[in-house]
């Protein structure tokens, strides 16, 4: 029989592995080396504060709260579009799209605010993670709390795992993107990502 906290590792993973925004952006970063630990951090810790929050059953007051949701859905739609935008400005000058080996000129609160903001603009945020892990996590109750926090520990588990992964593992894929022509390539796909995001919210 499954444990809780193994059932919660699959479905924490089941539901973040899907390539979108969020993902994007911390391969993006796990590429280009840049803040990849904080990146990291922000996404893992945004994770284990949602789904705290789902167990906890905040989601049913999250469900309630419909205009809550529709303000942060128009500006997650305008947060993507605008970082589409980004990207395709920075796909026109392959040049400046060399991996870096430290040397980063990137500001690190610009990177932690996009990071926050790809995490938190994005309703489907709370009502995957909030409502849909909280409401799973109801279901291994097994007659006391116990179980559906270990439900919960093991969906924080799949976040930190993932996330790590991909940003630190990201950098095994620089050889492959050594010319900016990849680069180029890439910045055109997260862009993509980010307007096909972008438009689901919008249409969602």
């Amino acid at each position: 029989m499954i444990t809780p906290a193994a059932a919660g590792l699959a479905t924490g993973l089941s539901l973040i592995v899907a390539i979108g925004a969020q993902n994007a952006f911390v391969l993006r970063q796990g590429l280009r080396r840049s803040h990849v630990g904080p990146v990291v951090a922000v996404c893992a810790l945004s994770d284990a504060v949602l789904i705290a929050a789902g167990v906890a059953g905040i989601g049913t007051l999250v469900d309630r709260a419909g205009w809550v949701v529709e303000v942060v859905r128009w500006l997650g739609v305008a947060f993507l579009l605008w970082y589409a935008a980004s990207s395709l400005r920075r796909a026109r000058h392959p040049e400046s799209l060399a991996p870096r080996n430290g040397n980063d000129s990137e500001a690190l609160g610009g990177v932690l605010a996009r990071t926050v903001a790809l995490t938190w603009l994005n309703p489907h945020v709370y009502l995957d993670t909030v409502l849909l892990i909280g409401s799973i996590a109801a279901a291994h109750d097994g007659g006391s709390e116990a179980g559906r926090w270990w439900f919960g520990a093991g969906a924080v588990l799949g976040s930190i795992v993932w996330f790590c992964g991909l940003g630190f593992g990201a950098r095994l894929l620089a050889p492959l993107l050594a010319r900016p022509r990849a680069w180029q390539v890439l910045e055109v796909a997260i862009a993509v990502t980010m307007v096909a995001v972008a438009v689901k919210l919008a249409t969602g």
